[in-house]
């Protein structure tokens, strides 16, 4: 495999890809500065709270019984009032994301107006006094005002928790401001793999086989440069990891075609509002857009009819030398969270060329039977590479418009 150095220069000429990780669609853009406050009853960004695009789903309520509740950190920041009114200290428990951007409100808070202190109202409820759903349940919601309760700062107060990162923010009553994150599950750094282990590929043997039973070395159904169906040999998985549980986004189009995939993973889709077809993220398919489905060989566009999120169990992130699969019959890039395929797909050439080195010169030109070793988590070379480009560029970088 290729050297250290040679890895480097890979970073420090093109853009860095990893496997499948929370991305876009589990961290989120960067937010530019606004300085407009949010108007009574307005929540960014414009979807519902528990949808991939905002918070994400509710993953359970959390009690103290519950193995989960150590999960659940205090937040001690001497420069946030929490009225804890049930007097348990309840407010004060969080997820640690939830913690961070709480944070850093507070600082802003004190700099855009000087002696004012952020308050919570309400944190991780064990009480049940929220709707079935509410995210106060997890300690992924809290509710907000400002220490001096002017309720004329309630608007700016909520356009600071958009720019200190929270993933759902809706200015919900005169009385506060309600803001909630995406789960710390959700956004494990680099962990996270692409489709669940029950999606199917077809293999060259006309085989088809969930994911979770796929071996390194098969040919599976893909995509080659000029939109035909081929077989491509899996070189290794970029992540594969059965004991994962994830969001995932699910797409369905007509016919019934549907897949799973994380969020910042890239599909080949005819984006209507563009009028083009080109690569994008998951999470930025919408309805009325168009996929490519394997109809007997043959790639055709099918409309997508629901885009929805679900929660499963293990996570799979194989690679072709196409750089594409066609998973449950959809096309699909083996690539994720940079907004190129060219580039992710140059970014792992030394794997294409190694395994091609390997099989015609190690090999002589045999083809042996290939299995994979028992894989448990990211791939050390697609590891190695987003440790380089942490090191290398600001760790939200990835995650910028």
């Amino acid at each position: 495999m290729p050297s250290l150095f040679v890895l480097i220069i890979i970073f420090c000429t093109i853009v860095t890809v990893e496997s499948c990780g929370p991305g876009r669609g589990i961290g989120g853009p960067r937010r530019s500065r606004q300085v407009s406050p949010l108007v009574f009853k307005q929540h960014v960004p414009n979807v519902s709270e528990n949808t991939i695009g905002a918070s994400g789903k509710n993953e359970g309520k959390i009690t103290r019984h519950d193995p989960k509740f150590r999960d659940l950190v205090p937040n001690y920041n001497q420069d946030i009032i929490f009225k804890d009114e049930e007097g348990s200290g309840a407010d004060r428990l969080m997820t640690q994301r939830c913690k961070e951007k709480l944070n850093t409100l507070s600082v802003s808070v004190m700099n855009t107006w000087p002696g004012v202190h952020l308050r919570v109202t309400e944190g991780w409820d064990e009480d049940g006094h929220h709707g079935i759903d509410s995210l106060h349940y997890e300690g992924r919601a809290v509710d907000i005002t400002t220490s001096d309760r002017d309720r004329g700062k309630n608007g700016m107060l909520a356009r600071l928790a958009v720019e200190a990162g929270f993933d759902w923010v809706y200015y919900e009553s005169r009385a506060h401001v309600h803001c909630s994150v995406k789960s710390d599950s959700s956004q494990s750094s680099h962990s996270s793999g692409c489709f669940t282990g029950n999606s199917t590929v077809t293999t060259s043997t006309g085989d088809v086989k969930r994911l979770d039973e796929l071996t390194v070395g098969e040919k599976v159904l893909s995509m080659d440069k000029q939109g035909n169906a081929v077989y491509s040999e899996v070189l290794m998985f970029l992540d594969r990891n059965e004991h994962e549980t994830r969001e995932f986004v699910k797409i369905a189009t007509d016919g019934g075609a549907t897949v799973s995939v994380t969020p910042a993973h890239l599909l080949m889709v005819w984006k209507t509002s563009l009028n083009q077809t080109k690569f994008i993220f998951a999470e930025q398919v919408e309805e009325d857009d168009f996929v490519l489905v394997n109809i007997n060989g043959t790639l055709e566009p099918r409309r997508v009819t629901k885009v929805s999120s679900v929660m499963s169990k293990g996570v799979y992130a194989p690679l072709t030398r196409e750089g594409t699969i066609i998973v449950n019959s959809i096309t699909a890039s083996c690539y994720a969270l940079v907004d190129s395929q060219s580039i992710a797909h140059w970014s792992f050439m030394p794997v294409r060329a190694y395994n091609l080195v390997k099989h015609y010169i190690v090999d002589d030109g045999k083809t042996s039977a290939k299995t994979a070793s028992i894989q448990n988590g990211v791939h050390w070379y697609a590891k190695t590479l987003y440790t380089i480009k942490d090191y290398l560029l600001p760790s939200d970088w990835i995650y910028q418009t």
